[in-house]
């Protein structure tokens, strides 16, 4: 692709973008939400005729704005929403549109035998071909996607954000199917915003900003920091707000905590306007234990205690009763109604507030919503926009919103930032930050060792269900946790085991 300029009206999409991927050659994409990915490989794909440039695939030029010419000189796209067809089987997917005949009939017997072929390359020998694919698993459906991108003889296939929704197990089964497309000579373009992925695959990284291509070169020649600062004109650590702030007295603490056999006498405190991390391998019982503390589901043993008084927490409604609100870790499926509006998500927990007689007011439900909306920064066309249309970032500003509509005292955060880009995590971040500067007790559940030292205040670290070391101030670093995550024994260097002697 050369000199590629798209516009829109009062839009400069694409800005003389030039991208090369050389032959059996895996180049992730990366930018930020509304960097020109997604246009770039719409223009790629025939959907947007590009204003000026030229497209070549395999040596020849592509006549741009054709899908039908994209789809003939070999180029593929798995979008992250996949096409496929739930009520169909998988073999009439694979051939949707140009399913193997004999004469005037369908040969479904030559179509059984070539998606057998076809399932094969990408590891799926074993599925029937006759199966629904609304029985699938996520991670099989991904495959049989790539699968019918090689029916096409696919030269170019590109991968929009392929891994969102998938386990680790899993992707590492679609990253063995692409090293093997690699081999038989197919360029994969890899568009992700998880980093650690790019550096796994990809042969060659692209970063893109504001429509342009900023930076473009082997993945040797890039680091973390690098490709951060590419993507957003910033240093990785500066990120990371300033987060001194005066600390209150203890807002919440658990005392042997217990949800058998996932968590077991955990106790840590933590006060008003800090930031607790709560680190761990998969496994660790991180997740259990906020949800148990939130009350969606009823602890096994243990004390609660917000602002000194113990509370019984065996429900949602109990714990925001309390003043304890969770974020959940899917916002996907657990903290988000897509079909609903932005105002509709927003306003969930506090129908009471803004109801009268039963009935709620129009009026206040506007006012209410769009006051979250500007404390967040929802960047959205209207308040009406459906939620599910929205980058992952702008629904994880919903999801907050919602959740410190309550005014609670103690915000359970799970995985905060998953999934969305670098600029929307720096914004997270601010809202976290925000939270803990107005008196909130924030404890965060994160992954991303980075994340964990750039924004908590002290780390709690949890193995097997249990709390085995505490690390803060100078002693903190991703080797000080990575130890007690995957060695630690129980109540090494954690502080309530301490305390109780």
């Amino acid at each position: 692709m050369e000199g590629i300029d798209k516009r829109f009206p009062g839009v400069h999409a694409l800005k003389g973008v030039d991208l090369r991927v050389e032959r059996g050659q895996v180049m992730g994409i990366v930018g930020e939400n509304g960097a020109g990915k997604s246009t770039l490989i719409k223009v790629l794909a025939g959907a947007y005729r590009p204003d000026e440039g030229r497209i070549v695939v395999g040596g020849r030029p592509l006549e741009a704005g054709s899908p039908a010419d994209a789809l003939a000189a070999g180029v593929a796209v798995i979008y992250q929403e996949l096409s496929l067809v739930p009520e169909m089987s998988v073999a009439e997917n694979l051939f949707l549109g140009d399913m193997p005949a004999r004469g005037p009939l369908l040969d479904r017997r030559e179509a059984r035998a070539r998606a057998r072929r076809l399932l094969a390359r990408v590891g799926l020998e074993n599925l029937s071909t006759g199966a629904p694919v609304r029985s699938l698993r996520l991670g099989v459906r991904q495959l049989v996607e790539v699968a019918k991108a090689l029916h096409r003889d696919a030269r170019v296939l590109v991968m929009d954000e392929p891994t969102s929704a998938l386990q680790s197990s899993e992707i590492q089964v679609l990253f063995d199917v692409v090293r093997d497309l690699r081999k038989e000579g197919i360029s994969v373009i890899y568009i992700s915003h998880h980093l650690e992925e790019v550096f796994e695959i990809c042969d060659a990284a692209t970063v893109m900003r504001d429509g342009a291509v900023v930076g473009s070169r082997p993945i040797k020649g890039w680091t973390t920091e690098s490709l951060v600062q590419a993507m957003v004109n910033k240093r990785l650590d500066s990120l990371f707000p300033t987060r001194e702030r005066e600390l209150g007295e203890v807002a919440l603490e658990v005392k042997n905590l217990s949800l058998e056999p996932r968590v077991r006498d955990v106790s840590f405190s933590v006060r008003r306007g800090e930031i607790l991390g709560l680190a761990g391998v998969v496994g660790a019982g991180r997740t259990e234990t906020l949800k148990t503390i939130a009350g969606v589901t009823p602890a096994t043993g243990g004390e609660i205690l917000v602002k000194g008084q113990a509370r019984k927490v065996r429900t949602v409604s109990e714990g925001l009763d309390a003043g304890i609100v969770y974020v959940p870790e899917d916002r996907g499926t657990e903290g988000l109604v897509h079909s609903a509006t932005i105002n509709e998500n927003m306003i969930l927990s506090v129908l009471d507030r803004i109801s009268r007689a039963g009935f709620v007011d129009g009026s206040r439900y506007r006012s209410f919503g769009q006051r979250l909306r500007e404390r967040f920064g929802v960047r959205a066309s209207s308040l009406k926009q459906e939620a599910g249309q929205l980058s992952g970032g702008n629904q994880q500003k919903v999801v907050l919103a919602r959740a410190m509509a309550t005014e609670p005292s103690v915000v359970l955060l799970d995985e905060p930032t998953r999934g969305i880009d670098v600029g929307a995590k720096s914004e997270i971040y601010e809202h976290m930050l925000g939270i803990a500067a107005g008196g909130g007790a924030v404890v965060m559940v994160s992954s991303e060792f980075p994340e964990l030292l750039g924004m908590a205040d002290r780390i709690v670290v949890m193995r097997a269900g249990r709390v085995v070391g505490e690390i803060s101030g100078s002693e903190a670093s991703q080797e000080k946790i990575l130890e007690y995550a995957t060695s630690g024994s129980e109540g090494n260097g954690a502080k309530p085991e301490e305390e109780e002697g």
